[in-house]
């Protein structure tokens, strides 16, 4: 058993750590994903063990008397998935794992968004550009409801994020500076490039995470703390944003 006084030191967990986590063909798990990089980004040294297909992960389950992955073992404890994880080690707004077999995941949560957008635009008789400022807008807002949640789902497939992790803290800030400029109709060019470049960065993202490697991932469009899948919908919000970087460059915006 761990030492008592060692397990209140945030960062430290009993050596050897194991994190057993489903990384196959017709699953990526996103929590395993998140337990990896929490253990990374702590500096705890861990054996990375790849269950690389479904029966693989429910023989592994079926050994040690569990019923879901990921599972990280520190010495002789079972610490638990990734949400036990990040709270033994004191890790700040951390999604919750889904039950096993639950399946919670649902696009509502952007069509509530989309939808309301929609509606004040009515209202105000903002036109397109105003539902897409509006959206954007508060697209922003969700993200900036919970950063290090946002964060911990985002640096799951943006390749900008994969090299500097500091792009996930300027993001949220970034649309919503695109937002208010398409609000504000903001005759700034450098504007509508950085709405470009975040539509097409994001998209190529999406399209190397969803079709090319084959993920199966939540978005992190409206923050950390919902499931909503990554697919087509995401491609489709990252297409909208570079469209309007290129509608606020066209004379007469």
């Amino acid at each position: 058993m761990p030492n008592p006084a060692s397990v209140s030191e945030p960062n430290h967990l009993p050596q050897p750590v194991h994190l057993y986590r489903l990384d196959a063909p017709e699953h990526h798990c996103a929590y395993g994903e998140r337990a990896r990089h929490l253990l990374e980004d702590r500096g705890i040294p861990f054996h990375d063990h790849r269950l690389t297909s479904q029966e693989e992960a429910e023989q592994f389950q079926a050994a040690h008397g569990v019923t879901s992955t990921p599972q990280v073992f520190a010495g002789t404890e079972r610490i638990g998935g990734y949400s036990d994880l990040a709270v033994r080690l004191g890790a700040a707004s951390a999604p919750q794992e889904p039950a096993a077999g639950a399946d919670s995941r649902s696009y509502r949560p952007v069509l509530v968004v989309f939808g309301v957008a929609a509606l004040a635009a009515w209202v105000l008789a903002a036109g397109v550009v105003g539902f897409m400022g509006l959206a954007v807008t508060f697209l922003a807002t969700l993200k900036l409801m919970d950063p290090p949640a946002f964060r911990g789902g985002f640096r799951l497939y943006d390749l900008l994020m994969g090299r500097w992790k500091g792009y996930g803290v300027v993001y949220p800030w970034l649309e919503l500076l695109v937002g208010l400029a398409i609000l504000g109709r903001w005759a700034l060019p450098p504007l509508g490039v950085l709405a470009i470049a975040i539509g097409l960065e994001g998209g190529l993202s999406v399209v190397r995470a969803v079709w090319i490697e084959k993920r199966d991932l939540d978005c992190a469009c409206i923050g950390g703390n919902n499931r909503t899948p990554l697919g087509a919908l995401s491609l489709l919000e990252n297409g909208a944003m570079a469209a309007m970087g290129v509608a606020m460059l066209l004379p007469g915006w």
